[in-house]
């Protein structure tokens, strides 16, 4: 039995998802006709009470789609330095942009209002990049799953307002969020211009995210997707997945914070492990003693069947998931401890 702790995209599809795929109508979504595409979308915009929705096959293309319609060449992004438009996305920013970020030293991904309006720039200063859009990710993947406060964004939307800055929403792990601080999608979609939503991460779809925005920013969006080569045609079978995800895993995500919570206790109690990060969703971010090689350690586990990864920096991460079941979470605890 292989365990595998990388990520919460290594889920495979239930028997009920697949079957919901191999019956979804299908069309050709490159006309915008394939009618379950068009079903997701229209579910997606009316739960976050925003007026339409792009599927994707990424959320990196996703997110690089809202940067790019939001800014113009030499522009700048404010983002936090642990951001994944800034440190996972290839440096999509700059190529496909052709805009600068301008990077925050938040708390675990997470960063104030106050720092926000710090970092706009001074648009009658011409030696200065100017600021045209404010993206923040929820849940943070590097910041370890944690989540934002939402009273906190009220205020950076309000920062924004102000400066007539654009905001975006790296939300690939948004329904952990939700879910974890008892939040209503409808309550982020009153705050962002663009929300990106991935639906193949926690909720268990094999691929794709929804880029959710105005009518007009998603005619710009499906000009870009198109740019960058992520139109699709009979992408309704991926679709279907994606509806099945959201009418079917998202209370469960409960089940993926408890495991999570429950290896970290585990993870404190073992030898070689200096410290854990605070556990909100499934994300799990930890560090091994000066005396332990973090090499070595993930080398470890995988002789027991566990796989994990680094994150760079000396942060090691597990992800819970679906998949990862209660049969497992004991088999890994006993495997921690024994070290």
């Amino acid at each position: 039995m292989q365990i595998n702790l990388i990520s919460d995209t290594v889920t495979v599809p239930s028997e009920g998802m697949l079957k919901a795929m191999m019956q979804a109508k299908v069309g050709d979504d490159v006309f915008k006709s394939d009618p379950t595409v068009n079903a997701l979308e229209e579910k997606m915009a009316a739960e976050f009470g925003m007026e339409a929705a792009l599927f994707f096959p990424s959320g990196t293309m996703a997110n690089q789609t809202a940067i790019k319609i939001h800014t113009q060449p030499a522009e700048q992004v404010i983002c936090d330095k642990w951001s994944h438009i800034y440190n996972f996305e290839g440096g999509g920013a700059a190529f496909n942009s052709g805009v600068s970020c301008s990077l925050i030293d938040g708390d675990r991904g997470m960063f104030t209002a106050a720092q926000v309006a710090e970092r706009v720039s001074d648009r009658e200063n011409y030696h200065l990049a100017i600021t045209s859009l404010v993206s923040l990710e929820n849940t943070t993947n590097k910041g370890g799953g944690a989540c934002w406060d939402l009273n906190e964004i009220k205020k950076i939307k309000e920062v924004c307002d102000a400066q007539d800055l654009k905001f975006h929403l790296d939300g690939a792990r948004l329904y952990n969020a939700l879910v974890a601080k008892n939040e209503t999608p409808a309550q982020y979609g009153a705050l962002f211009n663009t929300i990106s939503i991935c639906l193949s991460k926690g909720l268990g779809a094999p691929v794709g995210s929804v880029l959710l925005g105005t009518t007009s920013e998603m005619k710009k969006a499906l000009r870009v997707r198109k740019l960058f080569g992520g139109g699709m045609r009979q992408s309704g079978f991926l679709a279907a997945a994606g509806i099945y995800a959201l009418d079917t895993n998202v209370e469960r995500l409960e089940e993926d914070h408890a495991h999570a919570k429950a290896l970290g206790k585990t993870l404190e109690r073992c030898s070689k492990v200096a410290k854990v990060e605070t556990i909100e969703t499934n994300i799990i971010i930890f560090y091994t003693k000066d005396t332990v090689e973090d090499a070595e350690f993930i080398s470890c586990l995988k002789s027991k069947n566990i796989l994990m990864v680094s994150m760079g920096e000396g942060k090691l991460r597990m992800v819970t998931h679906l998949n990862f079941t209660k049969e497992m979470l004991v088999y890994v605890q006993n495997v921690l401890e024994g070290l």
